[in-house]
């Protein structure tokens, strides 16, 4: 099989959502289906453009997978490579062409998390371990760092990929086709800007500042902030202080990605106006 940059992407929409599989009503009746599920029309879209492109036909789009039936694609296919979960390998290609392979994985496999200042980053399950492993392999030749860890108590294994420069990395090397996933990716690595804070000095904006960056937490009765930097919320401690009001600092935390952060709240029972003017 020799690769382009439309094959890889095929190649790595079938190991992720695709499927290429033989079966049988009778004994003289065999099926042979290729195709792609998955619930995004631009993913589903984009496959059946590569695979008009590479093969000459075209796949037809309904009920949530881009589909074809051929006997002669099928035997190309599966010549030297399977698809199924457990089994599929990344192909020995060049960089250009690994690219169109792991954008592809990505958009199907791939998920996008943005917590600012407490976990970003991008994430991808799979219960092929070798799959993932040789997958982190491509990334490095990238310059993208990755994690690998097993999931406790399942036979299912996570990379992750973290912090700003590899997440820059990815959105300029790779990048998703997902609309979704790039939205959020792009609104992920635009929240690093809000590092340092600016805590302001009056209370009318002290409490808006609230609104705006503190999550309330009703089960507990509590105004909860978290930073990476303890900085600022030792800053905030201090704003909240001039005006009487108490508040406790926690901390380092790890996140499920092992990166450290922190936490201040304020109680209801600490701030009574406070918790007034921020509720109205």
């Amino acid at each position: 099989m020799i690769f382009n940059k439309n094959l890889a992407a095929i190649h790595g929409y079938l190991c992720s959502d695709g499927y290429v599989i033989k079966n049988s009503d009778t004994q003289k009746h065999k099926y042979y289906h290729i195709g792609l599920r998955n619930t995004n029309e631009t993913l589903l879209k984009d496959f059946q453009l590569k695979f008009d492109r590479v093969f000459g036909l075209k796949p037809t789009i309904t009920n949530g997978r881009s589909s074809i039936h051929n006997k002669e694609l099928y035997y190309f296919l599966t010549k030297d490579f399977s698809y199924y979960s457990y089994e599929w390998k990344l192909p020995d290609i060049n960089k250009e062409n690994l690219i169109y392979w792991l954008r592809t994985f990505f958009d199907c496999e791939g998920w996008v998390e943005n917590q600012p200042a407490k976990s970003r980053l991008i994430g991808a399950d799979c219960c092929n371990e070798d799959g993932l492993w040789n997958i982190k392999k491509a990334l490095n030749k990238l310059d993208i760092e990755s994690q690998i860890k097993k999931r406790k108590g399942r036979t299912i294994w996570r990379l992750t990929i973290c912090n700003i420069a590899n997440l820059k990395r990815f959105h300029k090397t790779i990048k998703f086709l997902h609309p979704d996933k790039n939205k959020k990716l792009i609104d992920a690595i635009d929240s690093y800007k809000d590092y340092y804070w600016e805590i302001p000095d009056s209370k009318e904006n002290l409490i808006k500042f609230i609104k705006e960056k503190g999550r309330f937490r009703e089960s507990r009765n509590e105004i909860r902030f978290m930073s990476i930097k303890r900085q600022n919320l030792i800053k905030l401690k201090k704003a909240l202080n001039k005006y009487y009001i108490s508040s406790k600092i926690f901390g380092p935390w790890k996140n499920n990605t092992g990166s450290l952060y922190y936490c201040l709240t304020i109680k209801q029972e600490g701030g009574n106006k406070l918790w007034q003017n921020v509720q109205k």
